[in-house]
């Protein structure tokens, strides 16, 4: 980030702070401003919020759905709200999504077969995903919904586009992605290698950062790709990198991929719902992503991806490329009338193989109404995003016991922190990465159980990193504050 950026950053809160007609950033009354007055905005009211004492209690017990109790009213349950930092682990449950899953239930018992075809809410079984096509085809930048589409998991999507995408010669049989990429990605990409007779420490090409750093440079990932594309298969890189928050440019990098005659596919589990995303205009060949981090569809929620449609729109299909067929992903005005011959959806539909789970696509479009009546759209949730997070750095930099990353690996015995996530908003998704010294000292693990004692919870990733990620869906710059606030106790008490 540019020091123009920083003081252009610094200027900006400290004219916020002067119109709240406070004394400091992480007064109570300023955030109170902010969420009220400067930045409203968020559907907090829409979503259930983790309670302190369930996230701290030992007891075995849920919530009585049996009782006659009457719910719990949403000041009540803010009273008792923890503050939530983990959407980009685990999304939280929309309000709506309880009571659609019973309807669906009740047409399950009440019309059982009959719900494929006339389902008295409108939400026929036999065609149900393609009411999630438009919010998730506006949210990666498709062209139109054919093609996006929604499937089974990650990684299992990840492994049928590779059957399609990935066909390795003697000359072109490499596949480039980042250091400490998301294991689940390493461990499928290394076996679809083998799979195809290759040795994974010759086929894999890892992207480091520079010595002293824990983000990937632009310039460094583009002389990567010039130096070894004509070997390169596949580029698959993550459009926000799970453990430093470092989000990338995906339209420079797959243009420079293409340049070298490179198949481009992008992981877009930490993007999706979180960066503004143009995958059809970028040219991106194919995308993945899960739901239940920023989408907010529930644990192990289907997932979705993306084929643009320079690959599905001709007459011939894949341009001879081979694909896994499902009668799922036959055209749907024969599909029931069983024909022998597969004849593929025209779009990234025909990747489909078999009729989702109603349980949980209907949590998938329970969250993506919210995400249709956003005021402004998502572009207006994207900036409420980078405030958040832009707030949020402000304070925790603000903290005594915070460490400039330039000196992060000086040897000190005394507790602090420093945050591993690139400064510029624009390089970054709505997460920062905290990382506690000295390095290996076990001191994440302790800091990260005195915040859920006092009602904060974020994301462990070891051996030394805690994760923030302030959701504009649900999150609100008091959230941030008290995270600030509850972190300089820790630090304290620990030091």
């Amino acid at each position: 980030m540019s020091s123009n950026s920083i003081s252009n950053q610094k200027s900006t809160w400290a004219r916020r702070l002067s119109a709240s007609a406070c004394l400091s950033l992480t007064d109570p009354n300023f955030t109170r401003y902010m969420d009220n007055v400067a930045l409203p905005g968020g559907l907090r009211s829409e979503f259930r919020l983790p309670k302190k004492s369930a996230i701290n209690s030992t007891s075995s017990s849920i919530t009585d759905h049996s009782s006659s109790t009457a719910p719990t009213s949403i000041d009540d349950e803010e009273t008792d709200a923890c503050v939530y930092l983990c959407g980009n682990s685990l999304g939280l449950q929309p309000r709506r999504a309880a009571e659609m899953v019973l309807e669906e239930m009740d047409v399950w018992a009440e019309r059982a077969v009959n719900g494929h075809f006339d389902h008295p809410l409108g939400r026929n079984w036999a065609d149900f995903a393609d009411l999630c096509l438009p919010t998730l085809a506006s949210l990666v930048g498709a062209s139109s919904t054919s093609e996006v589409a929604v499937n089974g998991s990650l990684t299992t999507n990840l492994h049928m586009l590779m059957i399609t995408f990935y066909r390795p010669t003697k000359e072109r049989y490499k596949i480039l992605l980042e250091a400490r990429a998301f294991p689940s990605d390493t461990y499928a990409l290394t076996s679809q290698v083998e799979m195809h007779g290759f040795d994974p420490s010759e086929s894999l090409v890892f992207l480091s950062p520079r010595e002293g750093e824990y983000h990937l440079r632009t310039e460094d990932i583009l002389s990567t790709i010039t130096k070894e594309g004509p070997s390169i298969a596949l580029v698959l890189l993550p459009g926000v990198q799970y453990y430093t928050g470092q989000a990338f440019p995906i339209q420079q990098i797959t243009s420079a991929a293409h340049q070298q005659g490179c198949i481009v596919g992008w992981d877009l589990a930490h993007a999706i719902g979180n960066v503004v995303l143009d995958l059809h205009s970028s040219q991106v060949d194919f995308a993945v992503w899960c739901s239940y981090k920023y989408l907010n569809a529930g644990p192990g929620a289907i997932a979705g991806f993306f084929v643009h449609e320079k690959w599905t729109s001709q007459p011939d299909g894949l341009n001879g490329r081979p694909r896994l067929a499902g009668w799922f992903g036959h055209n749907p005005e024969t599909r029931f009338k069983m024909p022998e011959r597969f004849e593929p959806i025209k779009g990234a539909n025909q990747f489909v193989h078999s009729n989702p789970s109603i349980f949980s696509l209907i949590n998938l479009y329970s969250s993506f109404q919210l995400f249709s009546i956003y005021p402004g759209g998502f572009k207006s949730l994207r900036s409420r995003s980078e405030e958040l997070t832009s707030y949020l750095e402000i304070g925790l930099k603000g903290l005594k016991t915070y460490q400039d990353l330039t000196s992060a690996s000086s040897i000190s015995n005394q507790p602090k922190f420093s945050i591993i996530t690139p400064s510029d908003p624009k390089a970054r998704g709505s997460q920062l990465s905290l990382i506690f010294l000295p390095i290996g000292k076990g001191l994440m693990n302790e800091v990260h159980r005195k915040l859920i004692e006092k009602g904060i919870l974020s994301d462990e990733r070891e051996p030394d990193v805690l994760r923030f990620s302030p959701v504009a869906l649900y999150n609100t710059f008091e959230d941030c504050r008290k995270s600030i606030e509850a972190l300089d106790e820790v630090m304290n008490e620990l030091s």
